[in-house]
């Protein structure tokens, strides 16, 4: 019997393969959910599944209010099956709404819960792969991917995911330590592999002091003084054996940075995304950041040797160079927000106004950067006169902001600068009230709301 399911699984497998191959997308749907149905337990269906769905999704896919209703109770009825603790019924469920829309956030977190409640890590690392690699670099969702993988000790992949979200999260030395933990697990399974069988050998690896010195330096988050000069003239020693190595030279650049080596890591990049032979936006963002570290320590070394005037112009070039490198990644990385944020930022801080109003709004799509882009809209806005255009963008980023953080303050400040502005005092003060009870130092809210309760007063 568990032959012929597995004969049907492959038949089907191959059928969907083919369909999928032929752009034939909602045959490749029908033939995969046959398969998964005949076979739940095998990976590579469930990643062929998944990407046909997407792309039959893509192709035909409905998004309006009753279609989401439908995926409000789909998810409904999933919850309820884990919580009986029917995870393989959960897990099909899911399969159906997947199947409806694969790019729901929603529903792309209830096929996640499936799948841990049934114990499936490597099924649950699928979904939220499949969700990353349609995103635009959502920092979350790779994480999400890099966990799952520690979680099946697929130590490998999850090196290679938490390298990638280290290049997105410059400076994150809990990332560090997980990529470290990662790259040592990684070394120490392959040299498993290597032994194993052999007499000794993995006591043997593990005794081995030379090895047990590189474990002990790729766990330190961050790698300085002898123990990165030998690291670098590894990765040297790598690179020169596997040109292609993208990842070696990734690290080779983020050790030089970690020593302050940016010339070397410029260098390295530049070197990188030749060999790459394709555009990389993780290399082009590495190589951006250590240039601008680059000129920042030039410029640091200039003022210490009291060149002030110099320290001055180099600052201007260095400026000139962020704006101009941001404007030619978004040409080459279009549909990247968070650069168009960025990019954003720099015309707002250059007072032109017209072109930040541009790509924040395209910005205010990517839920990293939203809410901060909705602020300085508002503040293009004012700067343009159109206070009514900025108290909307205002209004709908306070209602978004759950707590009284920083972002928070400087809304709801904002917003009290306007209603001040438009002679509504009552509201203004009650504006800077709310601030003020989180904050009593913030900007110039003490002098304003007694200035602002003078004039209440003086009306009567």
């Amino acid at each position: 019997m568990a032959v012929d399911l597995a004969q049907k699984a492959q038949n089907f497998t191959n059928r969907g393969r083919q369909a999928l191959e032929s752009g034939k997308y909602e045959l490749a749907v029908d033939m995969l959910m046959e398969a998964i149905k005949a076979a739940p337990e095998v990976l590579e269906t469930r990643k062929l599944l998944r990407a046909a769905q997407i792309a039959n999704f893509k192709r035909n896919g409905k998004t309006g209010f009753g279609a989401k209703l439908g995926y409000m109770m789909a998810r409904s009825k999933i919850a309820g099956l884990i919580k009986k603790g029917d995870a393989r019924a959960a897990m099909a469920e899911a399969e159906e709404l997947l199947k409806q829309n694969p790019l729901d956030a929603d529903n792309m977190e209830i096929a996640v819960k499936a799948a841990e409640a049934a114990g499936k890590a490597d099924h649950a690392a699928i979904t939220i792969e499949a969700a990353y690699e349609c995103s635009n670099r959502d920092p979350a969702l790779l994480e999400r991917v890099a966990t799952y993988y520690t979680m099946a000790q697929r130590w490998d992949k999850a090196r290679d995911a938490y390298q990638k979200l280290s290049e997105m999260k410059p400076g994150d030395q809990r990332v560090m330590a997980m990529l470290k933990n990662a790259e040592a697990r990684a070394t120490m399974s392959s040299g498993w592999e290597a032994t194993a069988g052999k007499k000794g050998g993995f006591q043997n690896l593990i005794a081995n002091k030379e090895q047990a010195k590189k474990l002990d330096q790729a766990n330190k988050a961050v790698i300085t003084g002898d123990d990165a000069e030998a690291l670098i003239q590894e990765k040297l020693q790598q690179i020169a054996a596997e040109p292609k190595n993208m990842n070696a030279r990734r690290a080779l650049a983020r050790l030089y940075s970690q020593n302050k080596r940016f010339a070397e890591a410029v260098q390295t990049l530049e070197e990188a995304i030749q060999a790459a032979g394709a555009m990389d936006p993780e290399l082009d963002r590495m190589l951006s950041q250590n240039r601008v570290n680059y000129y920042d320590q030039q410029i640091a070394a200039l003022r210490e040797a009291g060149d002030e005037e110099g320290a001055v112009n180099l600052e201007a070039e260095k400026n000139q160079f962020v704006f101009d490198d941001l404007a030619q990644r978004v040409e080459r990385y279009p549909n990247d927000l968070h650069l168009r944020y960025e990019l954003g930022l720099q015309y707002f801080t250059y007072e032109y106004y017209d072109e930040a109003l541009e790509h924040l709004q395209l910005a205010q799509k990517s839920p990293k950067d939203r809410l901060w882009a909705l602020y300085y809209l508002a503040m293009c806005f004012l700067m343009k006169g159109q206070t009514d255009m900025a108290v909307m963008q205002l209004e709908t980023a306070r209602d978004q902001i759950p707590t009284m953080d920083e972002l928070k303050k400087k809304v709801v400040y904002q917003l009290g600068v306007c209603a001040e502005s438009a002679g509504d005092l009552e509201k203004a003060y009650n504006y800077y009230k709310e601030v003020y009870s989180n904050d009593v130092g913030f900007a110039d809210l003490a002098d304003r709301m007694l200035a602002v309760s003078q004039a209440l007063k003086a009306r009567g």
